[in-house]
């Protein structure tokens, strides 16, 4: 009996403790939410934007990522490893990233470093193929530190970003005149604004995002394809300046734009275009040379009873890495050659003045060199109406900021991986230093 007296005792016991008040609670110490804010939240894509983290934990390890998709679905990311401060904070204007993509205070750093996911086919560009709608990017903050394509930790806090190629009142004007194609951006006001045009290289068709904000910081911009565009060529074959011409003097003639002169911008072939426009044509005053050859390349150019015949590339001399990626540095045949002469841009015979922007690194080809050989012709003929921009580290496709680095890029006439060199933080600060000086460059030229 005195068992089961026990046993029952026992039983009873935690029921007696349960009629007890229990001791008061001490509540957890408040914290606030993790928010992460961007600032602007809907901006132009050419401009910075402030990324702020509140409500960590002092020194706490997080990883800021940022997700994209372009215009075809196709996804693109990148991350940082960052700690907060003693407050529990984190500025992206002024913190390092101690990892990930980038290292070092760099406020633009998630986006110039965007690139393909895991799962999506390597060597893609992000470049908009419409200005109308903006570019989408959404901010990630992670716990812990996670490696770029390993599995980041719980999500904490996101926001999302507009990046805008063109500012409200631009406006686009597609254009069928005479044997012109192409796109005109016009600043919103009555004008008349200064007037580019503007062409990229032989991937073709037409790119417009470089005109949309070129229009948005006060310029007419034409966008003009000049192969595989509606009735334009389909193949870069041999090209006629009078095509050029004939844009050249559209946009001069234009009620909107400034005159008398017009100006150009090119990168690549573009580039090596417009300095034959301002070579030959009057109505071209001011060149910006982005990456270009000061002989002309690949397609013959004729202009009247005249021709420039094209350098050739010797297929012989590019090489292809381990991993399947052509480096095609060496192959476009040597402009100092004697016997190459008549390829030669005699540039010389300009009037007006030349932006030449290169960098360094440049894999694609030795633009470095052809900028030495442009200004050596120049002052050979007493001439200095030329500004030389040349960035160490900087690869081959220098686009306006914050424009993801792209180290190799699909070619797409070549259906190939090309080289076209660089490394990613020098290329991003050259993309973002030349946008203002050519813009200045502009303006002094063409008013």
């Amino acid at each position: 009996a005195d068992m089961w007296r026990a046993v029952a005792a026992a039983a009873s016991a935690p029921a007696r403790a349960l009629c007890r008040a229990p001791p008061p609670l001490q509540p957890p110490p408040r914290r606030r939410a993790v928010s992460v804010a961007v600032s602007p939240a809907a901006g132009l894509a050419d401009e910075r934007v402030e990324t702020r983290v509140a409500g960590l934990g002092p020194g706490q390890p997080v990883t800021l990522r940022a997700v994209a998709a372009d215009d075809r679905g196709c996804l693109f990311q990148s991350c940082a490893h960052y700690r907060a401060d003693s407050r529990g904070e984190l500025h992206l204007g002024t913190d390092a990233s101690h990892g990930g993509d980038y290292t070092g205070v760099e406020p633009m750093g998630l986006f110039w470093s965007l690139a393909p996911a895991g799962m999506e086919k390597p060597y893609q560009r992000l470049v908009p193929r419409s200005t109308g709608t903006p570019m989408k990017v959404e901010m990630l903050v992670h716990e812990g530190h996670s490696q770029p394509g390993a599995m980041p930790g719980p999500v904490v806090a996101k926001a999302e970003v507009e990046r805008w190629f063109t500012a409200p009142g631009v406006r686009r004007i597609r254009l069928k005149e005479g044997g012109v194609r192409g796109s005109l951006f016009l600043p919103p006001g009555d004008g008349p604004f200064p007037g580019v045009i503007d062409m990229f290289g032989d991937e073709g068709g037409l790119i417009e995002f470089r005109s949309s904000l070129l229009a948005t910081r006060g310029f007419a911009a034409l966008s003009l394809p000049y192969f595989d565009f509606e009735d334009l060529p389909k193949v870069m074959k041999e090209f006629k300046l009078e095509y050029f011409e004939e844009a050249a003097r559209f946009l001069q003639r234009h009620p909107k734009v400034k005159g008398p002169g017009v100006g150009v911008i090119g990168t690549g072939k573009g580039a090596e275009l417009g300095l034959s426009m301002i070579t030959f044509l009057p109505e071209v005053v001011a060149a910006v040379s982005v990456s270009g050859c000061s002989s002309n390349t690949v397609a013959d150019l004729h202009y009247g009873d005249m021709t420039l015949p094209g350098l050739r590339f010797d297929v012989n001399k590019v090489t292809v890495s381990d991993t399947g990626v052509f480096d095609t540095f060496e192959a476009l045949d040597d402009p100092t050659n004697p016997a190459n002469s008549p390829c030669m841009i005699p540039i010389e015979k300009a009037e007006g003045h030349f932006l030449l922007v290169v960098g360094e690194d440049d894999r694609m080809w030795k633009s470095s060199l052809y900028a030495e050989l442009a200004i050596g012709r120049l002052r050979q003929h007493g001439k200095e109406n030329f500004e030389l921009l040349s960035y160490p580290g900087a690869g081959h496709r220098i686009d306006p900021p914050s424009t993801p680095f792209c180290q190799v890029a699909m070619d797409r006439v070549l259906g190939v991986p090309v080289l076209g060199g660089g490394e990613s933080k020098a290329h991003a600060h050259a993309q973002e230093h030349s946008w203002g000086k050519i813009q200045e460059f502009l303006h002094l030229h063409l008013g």
